[in-house]
């Protein structure tokens, strides 16, 4: 038998076996929601596609921020799903580079709101939502983010505690019914302190609203849409209001990390993500809500998501700026006024 020597054995074997010569990794840290259905609609696909291995972290954005910014000398993750504002920020801390849009060529097919959310090309969004009222209709009917506080209503109706993800984005929007532009929202918080006492409760999780309906505590409430199904299948004359003043709603994006191992294949990922195979399949599976234009489904699926330019262009965006320059105020305020 003829023996060759270890890097001649080496050499033959790399030549034999080119994907394990090439190995690529790409690390990405995401939320830990729906990750059997990302697994079967994203990451196994994008693996057998680049010939690579994904490995994923999850977590909550703060214990995610939190590692990207202890690991900033020598990064671990190459791409982060995060909200809009939890990226701003860590762009300001120096943690995220450029996404170059050539190298996302799907980005072109996405609203136009997703491009570029947070400015300088740092963030790309791959999923949105509404949030409006749901209510009884066949007790109320609304019409405007005020009528929240009309007199038929008043012991009737739940609002995000402004340390949700709801709460301040509903504050927004009863800045904007008053007619005022400040981002301060000194007179939504005085109109909710006004009428505190008529608020059920200012819940901590969205979960709570199905209950609260089907046990008719209360009549209307502020939810984002992706509570919507669950509120649906009560059984209940229920609908979703579209005020005449818009929705608002939130965004999640995907950044690539300063120092990311490899920025080209990140950018493929993140440009895979974006794909309207990709979206188109996790639409139909109510994971995300499409960003990709060309991505239909049907009326049944719809009632799940957000969905439809008609509805993308009637939603009112927090800025992500405004989010981080004033949530501090926004607390101090709530606690002062409406905790107290």
């Amino acid at each position: 038998m003829t023996r060759l020597p270890l890097a001649a054995s080496l050499i033959a074997l790399a030549a034999a076996s080119p994907a394990l010569a090439q190995d690529k990794t790409l690390t990405i840290s995401v939320y830990g929601i729906a990750q059997d259905a990302y697994k079967e609609a994203l990451y196994a696909p994008f693996e057998a596609k680049c010939g690579c291995t994904l490995v994923v972290e999850t977590g909550n954005s703060s214990e995610r921020l939190a590692k990207l910014e202890a690991n900033a000398a020598a990064p671990v993750v190459d791409v982060i799903a995060f909200s809009d504002a939890n990226a701003l920020e860590a762009a300001n801390k120096g943690l995220l580079a450029p996404i170059d849009p050539a190298a996302v060529p799907n980005m072109a097919g996405i609203y136009d709101f997703a491009k570029d959310p947070i400015g300088g090309h740092m963030a790309v969004g791959y999923t949105f939502y509404g949030t409006s009222i749901v209510y009884r209709s066949d007790e109320v009917t609304i019409e405007s983010w005020l009528d929240l506080f009309k007199p038929e209503l008043a012991g009737y109706v739940a609002l995000p505690n402004i340390t949700t993800t709801q709460g301040p984005i509903t504050l927004y929007m009863l800045e904007k019914a008053l007619g005022k532009d400040d981002p301060g929202f000194a007179d939504a918080l005085d109109l909710v302190a006004a009428h505190k006492g008529d608020i059920v409760t200012f819940y901590e999780r969205g979960s709570q609203i199905p209950q609260l309906l089907q046990q008719e505590e209360i009549l209307a409430a502020v939810v984002g849409r992706f509570g919507w199904a669950n509120i649906a299948k009560l059984g209940m004359p229920v609908a979703w209001a579209t005020p005449k003043e818009g929705q608002t709603g939130g965004m999640n994006v995907l950044a690539m990390t300063k120092g990311a191992k490899d920025p080209a294949l990140a950018q493929q990922f993140i440009d895979y993500w974006l794909s309207a195979e990709v979206q188109q399949t996790l639409a139909e599976g109510l994971v995300d809500s499409p960003v990709n234009t060309a991505v239909e489904v049907s009326d049944e699926v719809a009632e799940g998501l957000t969905y439809g330019p008609e509805t993308a262009a009637a939603i009112h965006f927090l800025p992500a700026a405004d989010q981080i320059a004033h949530r501090d105020a926004w607390l101090e305020g709530w606690n002062a006024k409406v905790a107290q």
